[in-house]
């Protein structure tokens, strides 16, 4: 059972990078109680409520470790999970499923909690027009697992790194001279097809974008009136974005502004992990 993220070129690279940070010779414990090939399994099992995510990266930890490991799922991707619940039984070679243990469940966890945290925001956001992005604040050589999993979670990418869309914000501003000479320059430099998005903090400077052709102008740490009389200034002209220690406590502060998307950070940089285990190892008769 592969997700599509375990199909991009990169993927097994980092998490073959991360089973080598936990193994960097070999796994001294594992091979202390179990020298020889000895068939088990494993039950994973959920500590805590919430949406899981990450099932393929989870297989793939054990594959890479034995190819022969066999996953056999109990839900599916982006379902709610409940606490005690059995999500899997893992099959294989014993020394394969304590050596991934750390690894696989690191991943699951971590790409759980993010969807969780997601899934979350996005109720908050029903009944408005308003849709929920991710932004870069990622935690590094995680980013390709991060972002799938606020996918998952029901909400969507922004841009995927700096080589991906122009989002001129406030230094890029600064170093060009203000806001009409940045959306000038890139103009000039970006292919026609690329939309420019301007990072704006005052309505002064939102005026200023919109005149100079913003396609996508940010509402940066704005108060509630102010994206309001910006989102009526803009009347459809640019896409609006706003931005700013967007959380699921005051996510409902933008609910009546108007606005197109809403980026959060927090999505990738301050959602819990949730608790999920490997348990009930026992050997099994080979058939």
């Amino acid at each position: 059972m592969l997700n599509p993220i375990t199909n991009a070129l990169n993927a097994d690279q980092l998490i073959l990078s991360a089973l080598r940070e936990d193994i960097s010779n070999e796994d001294i414990s594992t091979n202390a109680v179990m020298p020889e090939y000895r068939k088990g399994e494993v039950e994973l099992i959920a500590k805590q409520s919430g949406v899981i995510c990450g099932l393929g990266v989870f297989e793939r930890v054990f594959k890479l470790l034995d190819e022969n490991t066999r996953v056999d799922f109990k839900v599916k991707e982006g379902d709610e999970v409940k606490k005690g619940e059995k999500l899997a039984v893992v099959t294989g070679d014993i020394r394969a499923l304590l050596s991934g243990e750390r690894t696989a469940l690191n991943f699951l966890q971590r790409m759980s909690g993010i969807a969780t945290y997601t899934r979350e925001m996005v109720n908050l956001l029903k009944g408005s027009k308003t849709r929920l992005l991710d932004t870069r604040k990622t935690t590094p050589n995680m980013r390709i697992f991060e972002k799938y999993a606020v996918k998952v979670g029901g909400g969507v990418n922004h841009r995927y790194n700096l080589s991906d869309g122009i989002l001129l914000k406030d230094n890029h501003i600064g170093a060009a001279g203000g806001v009409k000479n940045a959306i000038r320059l890139a103009k000039d430099f970006a292919p026609f097809v690329r939309k420019i998005e301007v990072e704006v903090e005052t309505l002064d400077m939102c005026r200023e974008a919109l005149e100079a052709g913003a396609d996508i102008i940010m509402l940066d740490n704005m108060s509630p009136e102010d994206m309001k009389a910006a989102v009526k200034m803009i009347d459809g002209r640019a896409q609006t974005e706003c931005s700013g220690n967007v959380t699921r406590e005051n996510i409902q502060n933008i609910l009546d502004t108007g606005v197109d998307f809403v980026s959060s950070g927090a999505l990738t940089h301050s959602a819990p992990i949730l608790d999920l285990s490997l348990k009930n190892l026992k050997p099994v008769e080979e058939k």
